[in-house]
């Protein structure tokens, strides 16, 4: 496994309508490193965002789509996803505050 440091697990945050609906329930969905574990993203959501305790986290393994260019035929990358519960008492976090 890669020498993957806490900065290097959360890529981007995941904004969709059903991931902006699960959010009143403290979850918020980021697209992670492919070979970061439950407790690495747990550890890199509590250090990234001040003031957040994280209860749960979920991942999903999600495959590459097959993708044609005329006769070439080629797969898209694998990406990983993971669904962060926070605790009740914790703060939210500030990046999805404005949307």
């Amino acid at each position: 496994m890669a020498n993957v440091q806490y900065y290097d697990v959360i890529l981007k945050p995941v904004v969709t309508e059903k991931s902006m609906n699960i959010m009143a329930d403290k979850k918020y969905t980021f697209l992670v490193h492919p070979e970061a574990n439950k407790t690495m993203i747990k550890d890199a959501v509590e250090k990234m965002f001040d003031g957040v305790k994280v209860e749960s986290v979920k991942t999903m393994n999600c495959e590459g789509k097959n993708k044609r260019r005329g006769m070439i035929v080629g797969k898209t990358a694998k990406t990983k996803k993971a669904i962060v519960k926070l605790t009740e008492d914790s703060a939210d976090i500030e990046i999805f505050a404005g949307l």
